[in-house]
């Protein structure tokens, strides 16, 4: 069931991983605290945070593992990096707005936003280039494309059910919705690259975003 590591510079990516996931757990947490719209994961995490209550990285949590049982009929294996980013980008999504509170200027929200967008597509280049294993939502998507359907058609698909879910559960779509749909694809596609561990590099493709990475639960 579990990817192997692999042999050369466990340390890098070890440290790489883990750098990436607190990462991507405080540049959402940015999005969340500017108020101006999130990713369609974070939609749904959100809406299902002020409809039944539990923190935000709590859902995201939870929801990680619910994608992860879909990976069991597509015959998914698991990589280490993968329950990491499970638990560890929800734990710090809850730390980071426990500690701070949304600001009220508006260019502080926009600079939030802003950070958050770009901050996340770094993330996403530092935890899928450490080599050690997709996120849950990027590997159920990727597990169903492999499946002989296209890889846009089934993350667009998946991505509107669950921003539609979450936008009627409460969650927050607006400026920052439409701006992580269309900056992270470009962003991602400069950084997992950029960021790969060789010689693992010829495996990123089929876990890179096609338009854009999985939310907040890292992908």
């Amino acid at each position: 069931m579990l990817q192997p590591v692999p042999p050369d510079r466990r340390a890098r990516r070890t440290v790489q991983l883990l750098a990436g996931l607190v990462l991507y757990g405080t540049t959402a947490a940015m999005m969340v605290l500017a108020g101006l719209g999130l990713d369609p994961w974070d939609v749904l995490h959100q809406g299902l945070s002020r409809t039944l209550g539990l923190g935000i990285g709590t859902w995201a949590i939870l929801a990680s593992f619910v994608v992860l049982l879909g990976w069991l009929p597509l015959r998914q294996r698991l990589g280490v990096g993968t329950l990491a980013n499970a638990v560890l980008v929800g734990a710090v999504i809850d730390l980071v707005l426990a500690l701070f509170d949304p600001p009220h200027a508006l260019w502080a929200r926009l600079a939030l936003l802003v950070g958050g967008v770009v901050g996340n597509g770094i993330a996403t280049g530092l935890y899928i280039g450490a080599g050690l294993g997709p996120g849950a939502r990027d590997g159920l998507t990727t597990g169903i494309a492999a499946r002989g359907h296209s890889i846009r058609v089934v993350r667009t698909t998946i991505e509107a059910t669950v921003l539609a879910t979450g936008f009627l559960l409460g969650g927050t779509v607006g400026i920052g919705t439409v701006l992580y749909a269309v900056a992270i694809g470009p962003i991602t596609h400069v950084t997992i690259p950029a960021l790969a561990i060789r010689p693992y590099l010829r495996g990123f493709a089929r876990f890179a975003p096609a338009s854009s990475p999985s939310g907040a639960a890292g992908g």
